[in-house]
């Protein structure tokens, strides 16, 4: 069966034909690291992680190219430094650390390539040469500017109107430009603010004009597939588009577009603008990292998804009835080829609602046998799981899971050995009354030969 993804540019499903099998391109819009990631954010790694992992079945892992690029020069950026009074590589550095942390907690693996715009600005500015060179970008009081005019197809991604584009981007009105469409691809900097030399004077570049250099530099021209966030179609990736094309001599930027749905808390998309956010890195401290990724995928990645407490819940008790089948065969690293039911699923556009189903019945069939056919079913449980992200913890590591605002592993251990010699003594009340606190904190105590074991419910 083919492998079919939307393609948010010609607005239906297509079957996915690499230009090499070989070398299949990536490139999803990473982080601006100046400040903690919220789960809206981690949605879109999340999704294209999933991405990611269904090439790289397909294909082979040595023949997918993955970059998620990182922004660490941006106005926010030399904000966050000044109002730190920190070296802007300071901030960039440490966020971006933690960005990589938080997302290998929600079980993404790390991208093939991560650039840095930094790393690129002699791109960029070789780039502004060539734009302007060809009439799609001009000069102007310490500025370059992409003229949106030099580009007809422009607004073909977001469908838009050009007027309606400019009132929802919020274009900023300047002397200095020719229309108020143009945007900026290089800027001025100031003494306090960081820049590079270049023919228009010392400066830094602009967000767009970033991401279309990365993707030259690091895949080529034209790339397979390009992924982000629903929110950057317009202006972002319109003029990714625009100023990449007019660069290579009308070539595409992207052979397919995919854009992940919005996170909403209540009738609201998560945005840091509205203040409405749940960072990842404090969820993290309370829920395991797969019981959020189960969240984050269990809605289509292109639909909205409602974030609540109740989605977090319902996701850890899902992953409970798993992990339970799992403890019955022993724990593995080994990775093994997924079940057919759950890859179909997969390559129908990332259909994880339907992959869910597919785990289930898996996990049905697999609770209705017994002896060796049984621990095979299990197995090709697990094997479908891993190629989603999940069940890469040990079950006994599972259910004693993340702390949270219950008691600390040391205080529950500790409990246990007071109940131990509380039955030692024949003081049975203390000893049913020790299992009744710990039952009245989401701890079960199980009595084995080997004495007790204990899970978090």
């Amino acid at each position: 069966m083919p492998l079919t993804i939307y393609d948010s540019m010609a607005r239906e499903k297509r079957v996915f034909e690499p230009a090499d099998p070989k070398r299949v391109t990536l490139y999803v819009c990473g982080p601006t690291v100046y400040s903690y990631a919220h789960i809206g954010n981690a949605r879109s790694a999340v999704a294209f992680d999933l991405l990611f992992r269904v090439l790289r079945a397909r294909y082979g892992a040595a023949h997918v190219v993955y970059a998620r690029n990182i922004t660490d020069i941006d106005d926010k950026i030399i904000k966050a430094s000044q109002e730190a009074g920190a070296p802007i590589a300071a901030i960039t550095e440490k966020f971006a650390d933690i960005y990589r942390a938080d997302m290998t907690g929600l079980g993404v693996i790390r991208p093939t390539i991560e650039p840095k715009a930094t790393a690129h600005v002699d791109g960029m500015i070789a780039m502004m040469e060539r734009l302007i060179k060809a009439g799609a970008a001009y000069a102007a009081d310490g500025h370059v500017l992409f003229s949106v005019d030099a580009y007809a197809p422009y607004g073909k991604l977001s469908g838009a109107d050009r007027d309606e584009m400019l009132a929802g981007a919020r274009v900023e009105v300047a002397p200095y430009k020719k229309s108020p469409a143009d945007f900026v691809l290089w800027k001025p900097s100031s003494e306090n603010e960081p820049g590079w030399d270049s023919p228009w004077g010392r400066g830094r570049p602009g967000w767009h004009l970033e991401c279309s250099v990365m993707i030259e530099r690091e895949l080529g021209e034209t790339i397979d597939i390009h992924g982000g966030g629903q929110d950057l179609r317009f202006p972002h990736h319109e003029n990714e588009i625009a100023q990449s094309a007019c660069a290579h001599q009308g070539a595409p930027l992207a052979r397919y577009w995919m854009h992940n749905g919005f996170l909403r808390m209540g009738a609201d998309k998560m945005s840091k603008s509205l203040g409405n956010i749940v960072l990842a890195h404090d969820l993290l401290k309370g829920w395991p990292g797969e019981v959020l990724r189960w969240a984050l995928l269990s809605a289509h990645y292109r639909q909205p998804l409602e974030w609540t407490d109740d989605l977090l819940r319902q996701s850890k008790k899902q992953l409970d009835r798993f992990y339970r089948l799992l403890e019955e065969i022993p724990f593995s690293d080994e990775a093994c080829a997924a079940p057919e039911s759950v890859v179909l699923a997969l390559e129908d556009d990332l259909n994880t609602p339907e992959a869910y189903a597919g785990l289930h019945e898996l996990r049905d069939i697999a609770s209705q046998m017994d002896g060796a056919a049984r621990a095979n079913a299990i197995l090709r449980l697990r094997n479908a799981g891993r190629l989603m992200g999940f069940f890469n913890v040990a079950p006994a590591v599972w259910f004693k899971g993340a702390a949270g605002s219950g008691p600390s592993d040391e205080d529950i251990e500790a409990m246990i050995a007071e109940r131990a010699e509380a039955r030692k003594a024949k003081d049975f009340a203390r000893s049913d009354q020790i299992r009744d606190d710990l039952a009245a904190k989401g701890i079960i105590l199980e009595d084995g030969p080997q004495g007790a074991s204990w899970r978090r419910g």
